[in-house]
This record gives structure tokens, C-alpha cells and sequence, in this order.
């Protein structure tokens, strides 16, 4: 089931030029889609709101159409449910991602988590355990956090 939805993306992103470097854009933005999905339901029910945060920053990030970043989301929820841990998707954003991008997503994962107006433990804890696989420093991280969360009330 896991490969059908990969050939799916796979045939939805398909480049027009092909080769390895368009892979790799697909291999991050699957990467990226799955840890704001993670966090999305991290708490007991998705809101509604989670759900438009996780598709603003992959159109935003990516450059993608709504479509594009809805069919995307629905393949990072399976590839989320069918993964084991996390470090498969961090690693390939660490070999692509700069400090500031890295730092841009954390803020991201944050929007996600407090969309919905109450950010749990789990997904406290689940923003602390990304942010060290990203190896975001404390800092930072509580920066993002911060920022976040001033976006979210200004809105």
C-alpha cells in the first residue's frame, strides 16, 4: 500500500525533465510533509486548522498548488502511519536544509501545534524530540516557538 501511494507521488511530481536532483526535491518535500503531519496528529483529534497550517507551509516551502499539497498530505499521513521512527525523514532534511530553513520549519511545526488553540504534552514533546533530530539549538528553538505563537494570536 506504502509503495502504491510513493508511485502515486511519484507520478504526480513527476518532473519533466527527470533525474536524480528531482528525486531528491520529491524525497525532501515527502520529509517535510511527514513531520508537520506528525504533529498534526499528535493530539487525540486533526483540526481543521492543523490541517490548513500543514497545507500553507508546503505551498509556501515548495511552491506547490493546493492540490498538489492536499494529494502531498495525504501521502505523508500514510507514509506517517506506516513509519517507525523519525530520523529517516530528519536526516534527509539535514543534508538538504541550511540552519535558517531548518529553523523556518521548526516555526512551522509550532504553527501546526498550536492551530488548533491548545498545544497537548505529546506535542510538546514531539517538538522537542524533532527539533534535537534537526539539531536546532534550545535557543532557537524556544525562538520559533515564540514566533509561532505571536503569528497564530495576531491572526
Amino acid at each position: 500500500m506504502l509503495q502504491t501511494f510513493k508511485d502515486l507521488f511519484d507520478t504526480m511530481f513527476a518532473p519533466a525533465a527527470g533525474g536524480p536532483a528531482h528525486c531528491e526535491e520529491h524525497t525532501l518535500q515527502l520529509a517535510t510533509a511527514v513531520l508537520l503531519v506528525e504533529v498534526m496528529r499528535a493530539d487525540v483529534e486533526i483540526d481543521p486548522a492543523e490541517r490548513a497550517e500543514v497545507l500553507s507551509a508546503l505551498r509556501d516551502k515548495f511552491k506547490l498548488s493546493d492540490d498538489e499539497a492536499a494529494q502531498l498530505v495525504e501521502l505523508a499521513h500514510q507514509t506517517s502511519l506506516a513509519s517507525s521512527d523519525f530520523f529517516q525523514f530528519t536526516s534527509k532534511i539535514n543534508e538538504a536544509f541550511d540552519m535558517e530553513d531548518k529553523i523556518r520549519m521548526v516555526e512551522h511545526l509550532w504553527r501546526v501545534a498550536y492551530a488548533d488553540g491548545v498545544l497537548t504534552a505529546h506535542e510538546n514533546h514531539l517538538m522537542r524530540r524533532v527539533s534535537d533530530l534537526l539539531h536546532v539549538p534550545h535557543g532557537a528553538y524556544i525562538s520559533a516557538k515564540m514566533r509561532a505563537k505571536q503569528a497564530l494570536r495576531a491572526e
